[in-house]
Protein backbone atom coordinates (compact mmCIF):
# COMPACT_ATOMS: atom_id res chain seq x y z
CA UNK A 1 0.00 0.00 0.00
CA UNK A 2 1.53 3.10 -0.98
CA UNK A 3 1.78 5.74 1.76
CA UNK A 4 -0.14 9.18 1.09
CA UNK A 5 2.27 11.80 0.17
CA UNK A 6 1.08 14.22 3.66
CA UNK A 7 0.08 12.46 6.47
CA UNK A 8 0.72 13.11 10.42
CA UNK A 9 2.50 9.57 11.41
CA UNK A 10 2.84 9.60 15.29
CA UNK A 11 3.06 7.39 18.12
CA UNK A 12 0.03 8.90 19.95
CA UNK A 13 -2.65 7.35 22.76
CA UNK A 14 -6.24 8.55 23.00
CA UNK A 15 -4.56 12.02 25.08
CA UNK A 16 -0.98 12.31 23.81
CA UNK A 17 0.97 12.67 21.12
CA UNK A 18 4.80 12.24 21.27
CA UNK A 19 7.34 13.89 19.68
CA UNK A 20 11.06 14.25 19.52
CA UNK A 21 13.75 16.89 20.30
CA UNK A 22 17.35 17.05 20.59
CA UNK A 23 19.86 19.25 22.82
CA UNK A 24 22.68 19.57 24.57
CA UNK A 25 23.06 17.66 27.44
CA UNK A 26 22.76 20.37 29.46
CA UNK A 27 19.19 21.22 28.38
CA UNK A 28 18.48 17.58 27.49
CA UNK A 29 19.10 15.62 30.49
CA UNK A 30 18.06 18.66 32.79
CA UNK A 31 14.61 18.04 30.98
CA UNK A 32 14.37 14.35 31.11
CA UNK A 33 15.53 14.48 34.66
CA UNK A 34 12.71 17.06 35.52
CA UNK A 35 9.91 16.22 33.04
CA UNK A 36 10.05 19.92 32.10
CA UNK A 37 12.04 21.92 30.17
CA UNK A 38 14.42 23.80 32.48
CA UNK A 39 14.68 28.10 32.65
CA UNK A 40 17.61 27.95 30.17
CA UNK A 41 15.53 26.59 27.35
CA UNK A 42 14.58 30.01 25.48
CA UNK A 43 10.41 30.31 25.29
CA UNK A 44 10.72 33.17 22.73
CA UNK A 45 12.95 31.23 20.18
CA UNK A 46 11.18 28.98 17.56
CA UNK A 47 11.34 25.26 18.59
CA UNK A 48 10.45 22.60 16.30
CA UNK A 49 8.83 18.91 16.94
CA UNK A 50 9.19 16.43 14.99
CA UNK A 51 6.54 13.30 15.41
CA UNK A 52 8.53 11.54 13.18
CA UNK A 53 11.36 9.21 15.37
CA UNK A 54 13.61 8.83 12.11
CA UNK A 55 13.39 11.90 10.98
CA UNK A 56 14.46 12.98 14.08
CA UNK A 57 17.07 10.67 13.71
CA UNK A 58 18.17 12.07 10.07
CA UNK A 59 18.26 15.87 11.95
CA UNK A 60 20.55 14.79 15.03
CA UNK A 61 22.42 12.13 13.50
CA UNK A 62 21.55 9.46 15.64
CA UNK A 63 22.09 11.45 18.68
CA UNK A 64 26.07 12.96 17.84
CA UNK A 65 26.06 15.69 16.10
CA UNK A 66 26.64 18.54 17.96
CA UNK A 67 24.15 20.54 19.92
CA UNK A 68 22.06 17.64 19.60
CA UNK A 69 23.79 15.08 21.69
CA UNK A 70 20.43 14.40 23.78
CA UNK A 71 17.32 13.21 21.60
CA UNK A 72 14.02 13.78 23.88
CA UNK A 73 10.63 11.70 23.19
CA UNK A 74 8.03 14.73 24.14
CA UNK A 75 4.99 13.39 25.11
CA UNK A 76 2.33 16.29 25.28
CA UNK A 77 -1.32 16.59 25.14
CA UNK A 78 -3.40 16.03 21.97
CA UNK A 79 -5.28 18.98 22.48
CA UNK A 80 -2.37 20.88 22.52
CA UNK A 81 -0.66 19.58 19.56
CA UNK A 82 -3.89 19.59 17.84
CA UNK A 83 -3.96 23.27 19.17
CA UNK A 84 -0.81 24.14 17.38
CA UNK A 85 -2.49 22.55 14.11
CA UNK A 86 -4.95 24.73 13.94
CA UNK A 87 -3.43 27.55 14.27
CA UNK A 88 -0.71 26.68 12.04
CA UNK A 89 0.56 28.43 9.11
CA UNK A 90 2.72 26.48 5.87
CA UNK A 91 6.56 27.53 5.81
CA UNK A 92 6.26 28.21 2.10
CA UNK A 93 3.64 29.66 -0.14
CA UNK A 94 1.57 27.50 -2.17
CA UNK A 95 -0.25 28.79 -4.96
CA UNK A 96 -3.62 27.68 -5.19
CA UNK A 97 -3.80 27.19 -1.27
CA UNK A 98 -2.88 30.97 -0.44
CA UNK A 99 -4.82 34.11 -2.10
CA UNK A 100 -1.36 35.56 -3.07
CA UNK A 101 2.22 35.86 -1.28
CA UNK A 102 1.22 38.79 0.29
CA UNK A 103 -1.89 37.07 2.28
CA UNK A 104 0.75 34.32 3.24
CA UNK A 105 3.16 36.37 4.83
CA UNK A 106 0.95 38.37 6.92
CA UNK A 107 -0.78 34.93 7.82
CA UNK A 108 3.03 33.51 8.51
CA UNK A 109 3.41 36.08 10.58
CA UNK A 110 1.02 35.96 12.31
CA UNK A 111 0.47 32.52 13.07
CA UNK A 112 1.80 30.71 16.72
CA UNK A 113 2.63 27.33 14.65
CA UNK A 114 4.28 26.49 11.22
CA UNK A 115 3.76 23.61 9.28
CA UNK A 116 7.02 22.34 7.26
CA UNK A 117 6.79 18.76 5.41
CA UNK A 118 10.12 17.04 5.01
CA UNK A 119 10.89 13.81 3.12
CA UNK A 120 10.82 10.83 5.59
CA UNK A 121 13.18 8.91 5.80
CA UNK A 122 14.49 4.78 6.33
CA UNK A 123 16.41 3.01 9.15
CA UNK A 124 19.55 4.24 6.83
CA UNK A 125 17.93 7.67 6.63
CA UNK A 126 17.28 8.15 2.93
CA UNK A 127 14.49 9.89 1.87
CA UNK A 128 11.28 8.60 1.41
CA UNK A 129 8.72 8.99 -0.93
CA UNK A 130 6.29 11.10 1.35
CA UNK A 131 6.70 13.43 3.76
CA UNK A 132 6.64 13.90 7.65
CA UNK A 133 5.42 16.97 9.56
CA UNK A 134 7.53 19.24 11.37
CA UNK A 135 5.76 21.91 13.35
CA UNK A 136 7.42 24.71 14.46
CA UNK A 137 6.36 26.34 17.50
CA UNK A 138 6.73 30.14 18.62
CA UNK A 139 5.11 33.21 20.58
CA UNK A 140 2.05 31.48 22.38
CA UNK A 141 2.26 28.22 20.66
CA UNK A 142 6.47 27.60 22.17
CA UNK A 143 5.13 29.08 25.51
CA UNK A 144 2.07 26.43 26.03
CA UNK A 145 4.42 23.66 24.67
CA UNK A 146 6.28 24.45 27.53
CA UNK A 147 4.57 25.15 30.56
CA UNK A 148 0.95 23.57 29.78
CA UNK A 149 1.00 20.70 27.02
CA UNK A 150 4.41 19.24 28.31
CA UNK A 151 3.31 15.75 29.91
CA UNK A 152 6.29 13.94 30.56
CA UNK A 153 9.64 14.13 28.73
CA UNK A 154 12.41 10.77 28.48
CA UNK A 155 15.80 10.75 27.11
CA UNK A 156 15.72 8.03 24.27
CA UNK A 157 19.10 8.70 23.74
CA UNK A 158 19.97 5.06 24.52
CA UNK A 159 17.45 3.89 22.29
CA UNK A 160 18.60 6.21 19.29
CA UNK A 161 22.14 4.42 19.30
CA UNK A 162 21.25 1.17 20.51
CA UNK A 163 19.01 1.12 16.51
CA UNK A 164 22.07 3.21 15.27
CA UNK A 165 24.41 0.21 15.93
CA UNK A 166 21.82 -2.58 14.97
CA UNK A 167 21.53 -0.66 11.26
CA UNK A 168 25.23 -0.75 11.41
CA UNK A 169 25.18 -4.34 11.65
CA UNK A 170 22.72 -4.87 8.91
CA UNK A 171 19.76 -5.96 11.34
CA UNK A 172 17.46 -3.97 10.04
CA UNK A 173 14.95 -6.49 11.59
CA UNK A 174 15.89 -5.85 15.03
CA UNK A 175 16.11 -2.35 14.40
CA UNK A 176 13.02 -2.16 13.14
CA UNK A 177 11.21 -3.95 15.93
CA UNK A 178 12.55 -1.22 18.17
CA UNK A 179 11.07 1.49 16.58
CA UNK A 180 8.37 3.61 18.06
CA UNK A 181 4.83 2.31 16.76
CA UNK A 182 4.11 5.26 14.55
CA UNK A 183 0.74 5.35 12.68
CA UNK A 184 -1.02 7.64 11.10
CA UNK A 185 -2.92 10.08 13.02
CA UNK A 186 -6.26 10.81 12.63
CA UNK A 187 -6.83 13.53 10.04
CA UNK A 188 -8.43 16.59 11.30
CA UNK A 189 -6.21 19.09 10.57
CA UNK A 190 -6.90 22.29 8.42
CA UNK A 191 -6.78 21.50 4.95
CA UNK A 192 -4.60 24.40 4.82
CA UNK A 193 -2.05 22.88 5.91
CA UNK A 194 -1.41 19.90 3.45
CA UNK A 195 -0.36 21.49 -0.36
Amino acid sequence: MTEPKHQIRALYTASTVTVYQAYRPEIGLSAARDGRFPAAWQRDRMTWIKPSFLWMMYRCGWGTKEGQETVLAVEITREGFEWALEHACLTHYEHGLHPDRATWKRQLQRAPARVQWDPERDLRLRPLGHRSLQLGLTGEAAHRYADEWTVSITDVTPLAHRIHALVRDEDLDAARRLLPAERPYPDNRPAVLTP
